[in-house]
């Protein structure tokens, strides 16, 4: 039997882990621990709810105390670091809360883990889950790969670069059982509509401007959410302790590209003549720090695991906006706050 802690399971990559390790390892006690802030949402895992391998905790990474005693309780085996604060233009408005939650809290379940582990390493693993952002920008050529320098810019991969650094120096110092994986934009259901396709989904359906920064330039390599669980579930098994893997969908789009590709999905779908959408696009003000070009190279978790994305983006994409078109409710409730009474339903009044 095996405790394992996934931290941010309510989020949109984490509640697709939590998913798969619940159904697939019955075997295994499944914790999920999320703080339920804006982004975090248990309808996102209400097909799971009363399974008897699967457990929710509500609490918060960066409470010291309370990681310890939950280590101490629960004497997990693994531990899956998904929680964090993830969106750039939030950390460019108050980067304090990203250091807090994605440094101190990824400390505070080091310290603990170590500490509860005490050395006693055989059959234990603590996995963080990062960024290509930490690498920083590329030009028009080349990719990401696990010996690139880091070289982050925004307060946001500032903070997932320094929690990298700390999970390394566990492994070196301490000889902690760590592992990390980079990944590229990820894209399907139960993302918060802060990103780009869930927000552009919306807006496109209620005819609101499409905001598109600077000329749309940018270039992201896009990588379905379940495929990435996939790699985590492999990663979190096979990986060896201290080894790194990138994990990326071998799929680049220029933003203006990808919205261009939504709105055709979108008024085909919604009955709309073809490129009505298109007048929705407004190009606004350029982020601070945008980089330019992210692109990663996943050879070394194909060669070494097994691993590549099974889902092409065509079938991707469209899966996705089917999902949240027939999603609305969900979508209602994420953006207004309803599913902080869900989980008083579900949990508190137990």
């Amino acid at each position: 039997m095996k405790n394992i802690l996934i931290t941010g399971g309510a989020g949109f990559i984490g509640s697709h882990v939590v998913r798969r390790f619940v159904n697939k390892y019955p075997h295994y006690e499944i914790y999920n621990l999320d703080k339920l802030t804006y982004a975090g949402n248990l309808e996102n895992l209400s097909d799971i709810d009363g399974k008897p391998n699967y457990h929710f905790i509500k609490g918060d990474i960066e409470d010291q105390n309370f990681i310890m005693e939950l280590f101490q309780k629960y004497q997990f085996d693994g531990v899956i670091h998904l929680a964090a604060e993830s969106h750039v233009d939030r950390s460019i408005t108050n980067p304090m809360q990203f250091i807090h939650t994605n440094v101190l809290g990824t400390a505070h379940l080091l310290n603990a883990a170590r500490a509860i582990w005490n050395g006693n390493w055989e059959g234990k693993k603590y996995y963080q889950i990062s960024t290509d952002e930490v690498y920083g920008a590329l030009g028009d050529t080349g990719s990401f790969k696990e010996t690139t320098p880091y070289n982050p810019h925004s307060p946001y991969s500032a903070a997932k670069a320094s929690a990298d650094h700390f999970v390394r120096a566990y492994h070196d110092t301490y000889g902690m059982p760590t592992v990390i994986s980079n990944c590229s934009n990820n894209y399907g259901p139960n993302q918060f509509p802060e990103k780009l396709i869930p927000l552009f989904i919306n807006n496109i359906k209620n005819n609101k401007p499409l905001p598109v920064y600077g000329q749309g330039i940018n270039v992201r390599d896009w990588l379905y959410v379940e495929d990435h669980a996939a790699a985590i579930d492999l990663i979190f098994h096979k990986a060896k302790p201290g080894e790194t893997y990138n994990i990326g969908g071998n799929n680049e789009w220029r933003n203006i590209d990808l919205i261009k590709k939504l709105i055709e999905i979108m008024d085909r779908k919604l009955g709309r003549p073809e490129g009505e959408s298109l007048k929705l696009i407004t190009y606004v003000t350029d982020r601070a720090g945008h980089d330019l070009r992210y692109a990663i190279d996943p050879t070394k978790i194909k060669n070494e695991l097994g691993w590549e994305p099974t889902v092409k983006f065509d079938e991707g994409f469209e899966k996705t906006v089917d999902w949240y078109l027939a999603n609305e409710e969900w979508f209602n409730h994420v953006t207004s706050g309803e599913y902080v009474e869900y989980y008083k339903k579900m949990y508190e009044n137990r």
